[in-house]
């Protein structure tokens, strides 16, 4: 397709608005987030930069999540420009119709959701990395490191008299198997190692079943069942990997296959990877959605009013959007048509919306 020069003009505007709508969500997400950063820091002595930094280093992260609906909003104020000037009349009589205006806009969206999705979010993800760590560094549970891999799931649990390294080589429901634990003190000196079929880790007083303690003294003991205490229970080792805007998706992908042979329930990383895959096919759906609105509404409206039922439209969406990913990772749909089917509903009303969209 040949670029006119009236597709620059469109390009240039809607960009811009874009820009603009980015730069407010991104400094009411960074006006609100530091204030938790403040109280989060605020039995710490440090520098004074630091809470700006954090916010800074997360901020970046939660814009992404919104971009949906700065879309929504800045196709809207794109609209409304063109209402006020009366550019669409103009446009209208060189033969440009709404259609043709809805077009546009969707390859132009297609197109940023790409590069957003691709270079934003792998960079929001770097710097969410970054922020955990530090925060990690100021958080009462920084004696504990876990990690997941093709030799299952590694733990560091740290407590006032040893050190505990656990490995494990699957994860079902409440049971870690075939389990094995290193005891030390901290002097890395090995006290005693554990060895057991599973471990019921439903609170942090495991119990291993059928579990051999090997001794520092070469004696070995046997327990059908014991008892052992940790910083972990079910809830903390599922919520351990579940912050996933901190990963790539190089990173995502890596993962699921370490959860794979780790034989970890993979949904929530196949869930998010979903999200990734469809995103600026969702970015295309808003801004229709929101230029569809814009066609409907009486353009003498306020544009306050236009505004305000475009984000309660939103909210409407973000729910739907929720409520169905939560079916997924529950498992009471297939994970892929959780995804699909608030985009389905989205296209459908779409399609409805746009069969009569010359006659607006």
């Amino acid at each position: 397709m040949i670029i006119k020069t009236y597709h620059y003009y469109i390009i240039r505007k809607f960009i811009n608005k874009i820009l603009l709508v980015s730069f407010i969500f991104l400094a009411l997400i960074f006006f609100l987030n530091i204030f938790t950063e403040i109280k989060f820091l605020e039995n710490y002595k440090v520098e004074f930069y630091f809470p700006i930094m954090l916010t800074a280093l997360n901020t970046p992260s939660l814009v992404f999540e919104t971009f949906p609906f700065i879309f929504f909003i800045a196709t809207q104020l794109f609209f409304i420009d063109f209402y006020d000037n009366q550019e669409l009349i103009i446009f209208k009589n060189f033969g440009i119709d709404n259609l043709k205006f809805i077009t546009i806009i969707s390859i132009i969206s297609f197109c940023l959701g790409v590069l957003i999705c691709l270079l934003f979010y792998n960079l929001s993800a770097g710097l969410k990395s970054s922020y955990l760590i530090f925060k990690n560094n100021f958080s009462k549970d920084n004696t504990y490191l876990a990690v997941v891999n093709e030799n299952g799931l590694w733990i560091r649990d740290e407590s006032n008299e040893n050190i505990k390294i656990i490995n494990a080589e699957s994860f079902s429901n409440n049971l870690l198997n075939d389990i094995s634990i290193s005891v030390l003190n901290k002097k890395f000196y090995l006290i005693k190692t554990l060895k057991a079929k599973s471990a019921k880790i439903q609170n942090k007083e495991w119990i291993l079943e059928k579990a051999y303690i090997f001794n520092e003294d070469g004696s070995k003991n046997y327990f059908e069942n014991y008892k052992f205490k940790t910083n972990f229970d079910k809830k903390k080792i599922n919520s351990l990997f579940s912050n996933l805007t901190s990963l790539n998706i190089f990173e995502l992908i890596n993962l699921k296959k370490d959860y794979i042979n780790f034989g970890y329930s993979t949904l929530e990383i196949e869930n998010h990877l979903h999200k990734l895959y469809s995103f600026p096919l969702y970015i295309v759906i808003m801004s229709v959605l929101s230029g569809i609105f814009m066609f409907n509404v009486k353009h003498n409206q306020s544009k306050t009013y236009n505004i305000i039922a475009g984000i309660l439209f939103s909210v409407l969406i973000y729910y739907l959007n929720y409520f169905s990913n939560l079916l997924g990772v529950n498992e009471r749909v297939p994970i892929l048509l959780s995804n699909a089917f608030p985009l389905l509903i989205l296209i459908l009303i779409c399609i409805i919306g746009m069969i009569r969209l010359n006659e607006k």
